[in-house]
């Protein structure tokens, strides 16, 4: 094995820029996506019957179709559309569109948002009616006693899962090399490989970082888990 070649500095700035643009992708796509997660989840757990069905039909196709498909469908789809492309320099939002980064963020987006917007309405249908009870007994409305009261918790114990989530999104974000002009870790080790033809030291490298990144994250939700889910770990007799 030539490891020497992946220790060059152009080669090691290369895997540089490519996790510089995985970073940026994961964490812009965890940001947007929670966001809508939140509303989705609202919508999810709402007393409008129609609200809860589209919403319901939106995370139902979101998580029974490959990420990758939704990203072929925004990035060759979506934005190859003479309509959007017309559109392109002049009319907001698709000016967005012919940038690659844009696309792949939007992908990634919209698919944490449907997996971590069931997770946080399932947390939310198992408050404690007791909670709820409670809130009510100090006077609070129904909207007050969901902003203070059952979305916090909610949150707090989905982080488990969530963590599970952000993992996977990570991985995910590989699939951002099948998009042109986009260099994550993924692409960065292919272009090691097409260039000096090292398929084993290219890759093994790139899922070295991905595996150290994967360890940074699973040891912060720890953290996380231990600050905010106190409560819930056995007592000691």
């Amino acid at each position: 094995m030539k490891w020497d070649v992946i220790f060059e500095p152009s080669s090691l700035a290369l895997y540089g820029e490519g996790v510089i643009t995985t970073l940026t992708l994961l964490l812009s796509s965890l940001g947007v996506g929670a966001v809508l997660a939140v509303l989705f989840a609202l919508a999810l757990t709402s007393s409008v019957a129609p609200l809860r069905w589209v919403v319901g039909v939106y995370t139902y196709v979101i998580r029974g179709t490959p990420l990758l498909i939704q990203l072929y469908l925004i990035y060759y789809g979506i934005a190859q559309l003479e309509w959007v492309q017309a559109r392109w320099d002049d009319v907001w939002p698709w000016t967005h569109f012919k940038e690659p980064f844009f696309c792949a963020l939007l992908a990634f987006s919209l698919n944490t948002a449907g997996y971590t917007a069931e997770m946080l309405a399932g947390a939310m249908r198992e408050t404690a009616a007791g909670e709820i009870e409670a809130a009510q007994a100090m006077g609070m409305s129904r909207g007050m006693a969901l902003r203070r009261i059952v979305l916090p918790s909610a949150m707090r114990r989905t982080l488990p899962a969530y963590s599970n989530e952000v993992v996977m999104m990570l991985h995910s974000t590989s699939l951002a090399s099948t998009v042109p002009a986009m260099l994550d870790i993924t692409a960065a080790a292919s272009r090691i490989y097409s260039d000096f033809y090292l398929p084993f030291e290219a890759y093994l490298f790139a899922a070295a970082i991905y595996l150290t990144i994967t360890f940074s994250l699973v040891g912060l939700f720890k953290l996380a888990e231990r600050r905010f889910l106190a409560h819930l770990a056995p007592r000691a007799h």
